[in-house]
């Protein structure tokens, strides 16, 4: 990298300045971009002509108030990205060119209690037929994001809790999966790559503090800080559902008595209504909710009133502007809103509780984790080409 404050450091800084305004607003011209950058038009001007030389835009002639101008618009980036996003009992695989440009898609049911080189090998079977049926070669994807159902200790790259997953226990994910796809791979809990979807394409998205509650078969949560991605110090933050609401209570899996997982998650659930509705699955739950089921409501109102207690502690903590419910249960809208805004308006502080907007994702809970894998590839991918755009440029 050119030494800080030079002249070859400051023109860097201008390319990447122009690229970046050219990303984040689409076709522009060299006016435009010179307004919305702050640079003199001859800087704009010496920097797009790089570019152009460079590969990464494409000039084309337009017209600005009555006058002829350049049009600056983004080469199109290369190669494919890709997700391989896991379940409790299925494993979902997404190829595609951009964060939500997707190419093909495909999902396979997984036993529960699966082990991880059973997931591993059926995510790494997927992406290869998915990139052989679009006719591309396994060199044509650049990086795959991986998401697991589970906290990541980003310290040592292992799950991180022996109670949760344990058929993934002791396995490097990412450099498995690494050499199974033979490509970048990176790896995240669902919750946070369902959050950075909704960030960048949904309903967080300009939003500086949030949390994006995913429930389905568990319950877990993405944070959203300065508006990125917030992940703790070794990458465990937003385990909401192993947040203690009853000490008294359920036995977790994580060894723990009382978490919300053993009040909210599909087992609870369907526990609940073995008696009187046999044996069901958490989508014929919310179905039969959704339908008018008596039964089937009342499990799921109080399981959005046990989540808003839980959401209350987290908005005393950090006064989020959007509180975001995603996941399967989601798709029951105010039947497990209305009861999540109750509880959070009578246990947390009445100030955060007034400013707060609890609100429904605006992706589809199938896809939502696997848009934000995308998502995470796709900055890889860009980065990359970034750094190869620049090097050598004078």
């Amino acid at each position: 990298m050119p030494a800080p404050g030079s002249q070859a450091s400051l023109r860097e800084m201008n390319r990447l300045r122009v690229l970046d305004t050219v990303r984040e607003h689409g076709a522009l011209t060299q006016v435009e971009i010179a307004g919305v950058t702050g640079l003199s038009a001859a800087t704009v001007s010496n920097v797009v002509k790089e570019l152009d030389s460079a590969g990464a835009v494409i000039l084309s002639p337009s017209i600005r108030n009555g006058r002829r101008a350049v049009r600056v618009s983004l080469a199109a980036s290369t190669g494919l990205i890709g997700a391989v996003v896991f379940g409790d009992r299925d494993v979902r695989v997404v190829i595609g060119t951009g964060g939500k440009e997707i190419v093909a898609q495909k999902r396979m049911p997984l036993p529960a209690d699966h082990a991880a080189d059973e997931g591993i090998d059926r995510g790494a079977r997927l992406i290869h037929e998915l990139i052989a049926h679009s006719g591309h070669m396994p060199s044509d994807v650049r990086a795959v994001g991986v998401g697991l159902p589970a906290p990541i200790d980003t310290v040592t790259g292992l799950v991180g809790s022996n109670g949760i997953l344990p058929g993934w226990r002791g396995v490097d994910v990412r450099a498995v999966m690494q050499e199974a796809l033979g490509t970048q791979v990176l790896l995240d809990n669902t919750a946070n790559l369902a959050a950075l979807g909704e960030a960048k394409f949904g309903a967080l998205q300009g939003v500086s503090t949030g949390v994006f509650i995913k429930a389905s078969y568990g319950v877990g949560a993405g944070l959203i800080l300065g508006g990125e991605v917030f992940r703790g110090s070794a990458g465990t933050a937003g385990e909401i559902g192993h947040v203690t609401i009853d000490e008294n209570g359920p036995v977790c899996r994580c060894g723990n008595r009382g978490c919300l997982d053993t009040f909210v998650g599909a087992q609870a659930v369907l526990t609940a209504l073995r008696a009187t509705h046999g044996s069901l699955t958490l989508r014929d739950v919310i179905s039969r909710a959704l339908d008018g089921d008596a039964g089937c409501r009342r499990v799921l109102e109080d399981s959005g009133r046990h989540v808003g207690v839980a959401v209350a502690g987290v908005v005393n903590l950090l006064n989020p502007e959007v509180v975001v419910l995603g996941g399967q249960v989601s798709r029951l809208g105010e039947i497990v809103l209305q009861p999540m805004r109750e509880a959070i308006e009578r246990c947390a502080i009445p100030s955060a509780a007034a400013t707060v907007d609890v609100r429904v994702g605006v992706l589809d809970p199938d896809v939502a984790d696997a848009v934000g894998a995308l998502a995470l590839a796709d900055q890889v991918r860009e980065d990359a080409d970034r750094a190869a755009l620049l090097v050598g440029q004078p």
